[in-house]
């Protein structure tokens, strides 16, 4: 597939809230982090959705049913029903239903969250590899899910059993700190069997098809912290995005990111939704963007002038990016970005 590399961030005269129909939002990083709403999160949404933009939840955390998260988003005080929340549980049952037959059984290494899934497809949900499984789904089952559970798909998988995951992230934030993901989870069956499964959560497809199967959207922007899942998730599905800056990302990452990793638009947080975007103007031999402008040096990004942080960023971002093509940038910004303070 064919398609421009992105070499800057790009501007919009228009809120996004309003060139947009939709808003497919990730929730860790982006609206609540440790379980806590995230600043200016609650107010943000409010308005958008106030202002008649649809508000979809999307995550690849496969544990949680959409019923409890719509409840923990409605006690933040973010008005939420299960119809509004798309898990990588809901993307992956849909991944198998496609693959075997109706009233089939399915060998469950998670939560109730896969469990709920697989039954709103009509596929039965079993325990052990002797239940005679027409395939195994893995997905993210917190930190109490036994060892014995990935014993149990090894032995399924090494008879030759499809093998699904929910999505493959290799590490979940916390309360505590960053704790192993599924995808640290996926690592133990895959060093066991020596299989590879079949993958459905953010970046991949069959994730962006069920938002938008659920969702109905025409012009949705995906709405992230993350770039190797939120960003490539909608590069691959050829949508738009916006980069929060709450969450996991640093200006570092943001500046080495590669082609599939270069969001639409960047903010520091939700509230970015709710205005424009500045234009970031070629200028000076480098780009220009509010009262910054950043150039390409010997070695390093260089950076002139004064004003808003982020307007300094972005057009570091499009230095970068520009000097990157299709590749990583080399370029040191770590100067630039702490007098930026990032």
């Amino acid at each position: 597939m064919s398609r421009s590399v992105r070499t800057r961030p790009e501007g919009s005269g228009q809120a996004l809230s309003e060139a947009y129909d939709t808003a497919l939002l990730d929730l860790d990083g982006v609206v609540y982090a440790g379980g806590n709403a995230i600043a200016h999160a609650v107010e943000s949404l409010a308005t958008a959705r106030e202002g008649g933009m649809r508000l979809a939840y999307v995550t690849n955390n496969a544990l949680r049913t959409p019923d409890t998260v719509a409840g923990h988003l409605t006690e933040l005080g973010i008005p939420t029903g299960a119809e509004d929340v798309i898990t990588s549980a809901q993307a992956v049952a849909r991944l198998i239903s496609e693959q075997v037959p109706q009233g089939a059984r399915v060998l469950v290494i998670g939560g109730e969250g896969l469990r709920v899934a697989l039954r709103e497809r009509g596929l039965v949900p079993v325990e052990s590899a002797d239940d005679d499984p027409a395939a195994v789904v893995q997905g993210f089952g917190g930190p109490d899910l036994p060892w014995g559970r990935f014993a149990e798909a090894s032995y399924a998988v090494a008879r030759g059993v499809p093998w699904f995951a929910s999505n493959t992230d290799l590490t979940i934030p916390s309360g505590r700190g960053i704790a192993p993901g599924n995808g640290a989870a996926v690592e133990v069956v895959r060093i066991a069997t020596g299989a590879e499964p079949q993958v459905a959560g953010k970046p991949l497809p069959p994730m962006h098809r069920e938002t938008i199967l659920r969702t109905g959207a025409r012009r949705p922007l995906v709405v992230g912290d993350r770039l190797d899942t939120d960003i490539e998730g909608a590069f691959n599905g050829e949508v738009d995005s916006l980069l929060v800056l709450t969450g996991v990302t640093d200006g570092a990452q943001l500046l080495a990111a590669p082609p599939q990793h270069r969001p639409t638009y960047v903010d520091v947080d939700l509230r970015g939704m709710l205005g424009g975007q500045p234009d970031v103007v070629e200028a000076g031999g480098g780009f220009r963007c509010g009262g910054w402008t950043a150039t390409a040096g010997t070695d390093r990004l260089e950076l002139d002038g004064e004003g808003e942080a982020l307007d300094g960023l972005r057009a570091l971002c499009a230095v970068a990016w520009t000097a990157a093509g299709e590749g990583v940038c080399e370029l040191d910004g770590g100067k630039a970005l702490a007098r930026l303070g990032l």
